[in-house]
């Protein structure tokens, strides 16, 4: 009787193990395309507020009073008055689909001809989507 009670507590043991494995998955290579993709779409539609709903929380805060949108929304105005912005938009959304991706972890990057934010393309994995983190 005790060792079909061991054999059932481990076995319960190992589904447990097996569902807390599952439960603590990181994101994958397209759907870490899929948030960038709605970023870079955010961007060329001026859309300060789509674009915020692919940031990382410390990104999305307000900063000196300024909601996340409003920040985005300038920033997007600056990129694209610059010569070629716009392009460089496209081109990077053209690149999205094979683009090489890295996942390490929480983390992952992707390689676009122009980098989303600061000189990089890093993205976080958390509650079950991609964010663009700093």
């Amino acid at each position: 009787m005790r060792m079909r009670l061991l054999a059932t507590a481990a076995a319960v043991l190992a589904v447990a193990a097996t569902a807390a494995a599952a439960a603590v998955s990181t994101g994958t290579a397209s759907g870490l395309r899929y948030a960038v993709t709605r970023l870079l779409t955010a961007e060329l539609a001026r859309d300060g507020a789509g674009a915020c709903a692919v940031l990382d929380a410390p990104l999305a805060t307000t900063v000196d009073g300024r909601s996340c949108a409003q920040r985005w929304d300038a920033r997007i105005d600056r990129m694209l008055a610059v010569p070629g912005g716009r392009g460089r938009l496209r081109a990077d959304l053209h690149a999205v689909a094979n683009a090489p991706v890295a996942i390490d972890g929480l983390y992952g990057t992707i390689a676009l001809p122009h980098p989303l934010l600061d000189g990089r393309s890093r993205l976080y994995w958390t509650d079950d989507c991609w964010m663009l983190t700093g």
